[in-house]
């Protein structure tokens, strides 16, 4: 290495040297002997100075073979300081021999192309040299962009990767004029299966990081038709987090299909609240509870007290805590939210100034079987953080409630809009600002559709869909927990904020979509069929309730519901539901929340199918079960 370095070294300075005898013979004509004693002074004066720059500007330490455009401008920097400083040479020296004073500008001229092409000429060779082999994999970009572009430069690189970038393909006229890094744009987005077919594409690269989910669906449909893999750089919100890089490809997932703008934070209030906090998470091990976490370690708190039912989740996200994070002190406590005496002694020790309630029961089916739980759970155990919360200073408390709270049609989503009712009037109370966030199906949760198609789909299928018009709403998990803490940060107390949830998504589709990406053919490789709606689902969900209406919010993506007053006779009506669940008795559990939440409508579910059984693990607003 030190070899090279010097080799390096020495080819800068010893090629610089040679352009000062140059630029005097350009200046002079050819006739340098009468100035001979001003070129040996100039020169080795110069000398001194190049040395100099070459050392302090660390030129010889930049890699040669990967030059770009911040090595040229560094370059032609040290070049201009050096010409600055021989011009005064130049000028001092003319009290004792005659130096022409554009000597410096012609060599400076003359300086910029020799050591810039001793830089491309390395790169050309190593280029060269790594040129992807002939046997690899050919490959078509789509995108001829900025992120495109970053991935062949990798490719062209890194041949070892054993991909050969073709070409690309890209909708705008204009960069179809020219080639790019050599490679030329072989058509639009509706030529690729013609230009696979012609080119003989192995594989699709979509190099598009904000390209919504139709056009990405649109290429790898397209792809697979023309018998080519698909594989996509990160998207915008990956590319957000610092942690992935553009040119780290990867597989085509049910996220890029469904194509949800990526959430931009307003970062500040967030931090205001956060930083130097300490934070108390309740459902810590759940899918919503455990990313919640991720994200609030993010901005600094001063402790996180991690409270959960089950110990194995518990465990595995203090664990990720301690190895991403160890700087930030951490507390996990297996507790259940329905224990209050428990539940207050860790308030007691922690005194949390921020609270995330997250803990809840959202199977649809098993709530229904066991709607007592429900309201153990769901209800007693929010007014139990709610309660606690105030008594013991909490500055702000979050409630994670759910989209099945509209209008409801089962038990879960009935128990979910009397917790959001207990958090308005505990607010009441006290100081501490208490809001609840709405929002709908989370990609990738425990017991979520997507995993169960998954399974589905390596035993062969068949796909089990409730319903063909069964339509919900859905975002990723990172996007609903970035948009929790965001709704933390607001200022209005008791209300209830509902997330942009974008367009809904037909359960049909979303299983023809897996399929696909798993490399099948829907109804050709493996079948989807329908089984019949479950007690209490509906074909489709709300996010507000009939006489609710939507106020803005400070950010884009939340708004706020108006939610009507608390009824005079809540309290009554909380515990003649209590005392329903006493008696474990469904129907007159039922008959108590229809009491409490004059919206909730049992009757008002899809028809149920004959299909029942052992779907009841399956998260229920999903509406599908297992085959």
């Amino acid at each position: 290495m030190k070899g090279i370095l010097t080799v390096k070294f020495l080819a800068d300075v010893l090629v610089w040297a040679a352009l000062a005898p140059l630029a005097f013979v350009l200046r002079l004509e050819g006739d340098v002997l009468a100035y001979a004693d001003a070129l040996l002074l100039y020169a080795s004066v110069g000398l001194l100075v190049k040395v100099g720059a070459v050392l302090a500007a660390r030129l010889h330490l930049r890699p040669w073979r990967w030059v770009g455009v911040r090595d040229l401008a560094r370059l032609l920097a040290t070049v201009g300081v050096v010409t600055a400083v021989l011009f005064v040479v130049a000028f001092v020296a003319g009290e004792i021999v005659t130096i022409p004073r554009s000597v410096p500008l012609i060599e400076g001229l003359l300086a910029v192309p020799a050591l810039s092409g001793l830089r491309m000429t390395s790169r050309l060779r190593n280029e060269r040299s790594r040129r992807p082999a002939q046997e690899a994999r050919r490959v078509l970009i789509v995108g001829a962009g900025e992120a495109g572009m970053a991935v062949v430069r990798d490719l062209l690189r890194n041949p070892e990767h054993g991909l050969n970038p073709i070409g690309f393909l890209d909708d705008k006229e204009w960069k179809r004029r020219q080639p790019h890094l050599g490679r030329p744009v072989l058509g639009t987005l509706a030529d690729l299966e013609s230009v696979v077919e012609e080119y003989g594409i192995r594989e699709v690269i979509i190099a598009m990081p904000s390209a919504p989910g139709r056009v990405v669906r649109q290429v790898v449909e397209a792809a697979q038709r023309a018998g080519a893999t698909s594989r996509t750089v990160p998207s915008l919100a990956e590319l957000a987090t610092g942690e992935v890089q553009v040119v780290q490809l990867r597989d085509i997932n049910l996220e890029d299909l469904l194509g949800r703008d990526p959430v931009r934070l307003d970062k500040d209030p967030i931090r205001a609240y956060l930083q130097g906090a300490d934070v108390l998470v309740t459902g810590a091990g759940g899918s919503i509870g455990s990313e919640i976490i991720r994200q609030v370690a993010q901005f600094g708190p001063a402790s996180l007290t991690l409270v959960g039912r089950g110990e194995n989740s518990v465990f595995l996200i203090d664990r990720e805590l301690g190895q991403r994070w160890p700087e930030i002190p951490r507390e996990a406590v297996i507790c259940d939210v329905r224990d209050r005496h428990s539940l207050a002694a860790v308030f007691e020790r922690v005194r949390p100034q921020v609270v995330f309630h997250a803990a809840a029961h959202k199977h649809v089916p098993l709530m229904e079987a066991n709607p007592e739980q429900a309201v153990w759970n769901n209800v007693v155990g929010t007014r139990n953080v709610a309660e606690l919360a105030a008594a013991h200073g909490v500055a702000r408390l979050v409630n994670i409630s759910t989209d099945k709270a509209v209008n409801p049609t089962n038990v879960m989503g009935a128990s979910k809009r009397v917790a959001e009712r207990v958090v308005t009037e505990v607010s009441a109370t006290t100081d501490c600002v208490m809001a609840s966030v709405r929002f709908g199906n989370v990609l990738g949760s425990r017991g979520s559709v997507v995993p169960l198609f998954r399974e589905q789909i390596a035993r062969g299928g068949p796909v089990t869909v409730t319903h063909p018009d069964m339509v919900r709403y859905f975002m990723t998990i990172p996007e609903a927990a970035q948009l929790v803490l965001q709704a933390g940060a607001l200022d209005d107390q008791g209300r209830v904020y509902v997330l942009d949830m974008g367009e809904p998504v037909k359960i049909a589709d979303l299983a023809r979509d897996l399929i696909r990406l798993s490399g099948l053919e829907p109804g050709v490789d493996v079948d989807i069929t329908f089984s019949g709606t479950r007690p209490g689902e509906k074909l489709y969900e709300e996010v507000l309730l009939a006489e609710e209406g939507l106020e803005p919010s400070p950010h884009p993506k939340i708004s706020v519901a108006k939610t009507s007053p608390i009824h005079p006779d809540f309290a009554d009506r909380y515990e003649a539901l209590l005392d329903a669940a006493r008696t474990g008795d469904g129907e007159a559990i039922r008959e108590a929340f229809q009491i409490a939440v004059p919206t909730y409508r049992p009757e008002a579910a899809a028809p149920t199918g004959s299909g029942r059984g052992d779907g009841a693990m399956v998260e229920p607003e999903l509406r599908t079960r297992a085959a």
